[in-house]
């Protein structure tokens, strides 16, 4: 089979390796369209993985072949899932932090989204592998990992009726936030970026406020919306530190930051502690996606409240991995989310 392997910046290639072979309780699937996700730019940029590797995880299929002890699924189901699993045992895991269970990491999809066929474990086929309506087409159905992993980010924020949210990062995991606030009983959802192109999509989705940084002061349009009090909650959809003294500064009284972006590569900032006394305000990190988020990713899918047809405005060819990461990654070009098919 094709799969199409990491190797340098800019250097993916297509090879030839074999079909996985699968054991009791797992199940084979023929990929049929994997979503381009901000981590996989960021794992081929900054080369944070090893050659060989087959990225791509917000995958969708067919299962072709299905393991002796296999009876949740069928050949023929139409799946989408995930690609780590907790123990759901362990310390994190009784404490409802699946993401940061020790065997979370340690499980994956083999070998990666970018290819014709997966296999799935055991444990992701019993926990995180889940039936799509035959109304799905499998591009939407990419989308249900990243839809879930914002339902995990949210619930860490504790929105409330009548909340004033600001969303920094106007990209596809910062319109997906929008989107999913736009249902619930919030008062404004505001976002911020410095693409003009990617904040005239956020308006498309029906978020109230849109904030160019390069034109307008962030500050001065939050005072404006909450008279003067701050945003209730800040989600933080970009990996730029900067942006976490400057969340830290918008917050209202009682606030809490998410942060939703990896900043590890980035400098140390500064920023005002005596907030976190004075004013009771809280920064959070949520990482990932549980296995409890993707029924309900696909039923907001289904239902529209994630525009999907929307969202993607790409889709690419298989072997079109290494344009695609190119492509997606410039800030020049007007694109919100690739999807590669097969």
């Amino acid at each position: 089979m094709r799969a199409i392997a990491f190797h340098d910046v800019n250097d993916f290639r297509i090879e030839e390796v074999e079909v996985p072979k699968i054991g009791f309780g797992e199940v084979l699937l023929k990929l049929k369209a994997c979503g381009l996700c901000g981590t996989d730019i960021h794992k081929a940029i900054h080369k944070t993985v090893n050659p060989g590797t087959v990225l791509g995880h917000e995958y969708t299929g067919e299962i072709v072949k299905v393991g002796e002890g296999v009876t949740k699924f069928k050949i023929g189901d139409r799946v989408v899932g995930a690609i780590h699993v907790p123990c759901f045992t362990c310390h994190y895991c009784q404490r409802q932090h699946y993401t940061l269970c020790p065997e979370f990491r340690e499980t994956n999809i083999d070998p990666g989204g970018f290819a014709e066929y997966i296999r799935l474990s055991e444990k992701h086929v019993r926990h995180l592998l889940f039936g799509i309506p035959d109304s799905m087409s499998y591009q939407h159905a990419t989308l249900a990992e990243p839809v879930a992993c914002c339902i995990h980010g949210q619930k860490a924020a504790e929105i409330r009726p009548g909340d004033n949210v600001l969303i920094m990062g106007a990209g596809p995991i910062g319109v997906i936030h929008g989107q999913l606030l736009k249902h619930k009983d919030v008062s404004n959802v505001m976002i911020s970026d410095v693409s003009s192109y990617k904040l005239s999509k956020a308006k498309e989705f029906g978020i109230d406020y849109t904030v160019n940084i390069k034109n307008d002061s962030l500050k001065d349009v939050v005072d404006k919306v909450t008279d003067n009090q701050g945003v209730d909650i800040v989600i933080i959809a970009a990996g730029v530190s900067s942006l976490l003294p400057e969340a830290v500064q918008l917050l209202r009284r009682g606030g809490r930051v998410i942060c939703f972006s990896p900043f590890e590569k980035y400098p140390e900032v500064t920023i005002d502690a005596g907030r976190f006394f004075k004013d009771e305000i809280s920064i959070v990190g949520t990482y990932s996606v549980s296995p409890y988020e993707f029924e309900e990713a696909i039923l907001n899918i289904s239902n529209g409240t994630i525009d999907a047809e929307k969202m993607i405005t790409h889709e690419m060819a298989i072997d079109q991995v290494g344009e695609a990461i190119t492509f997606a990654a410039s800030p020049d070009e007007e694109v919100m989310k690739v999807v590669i098919v097969d």
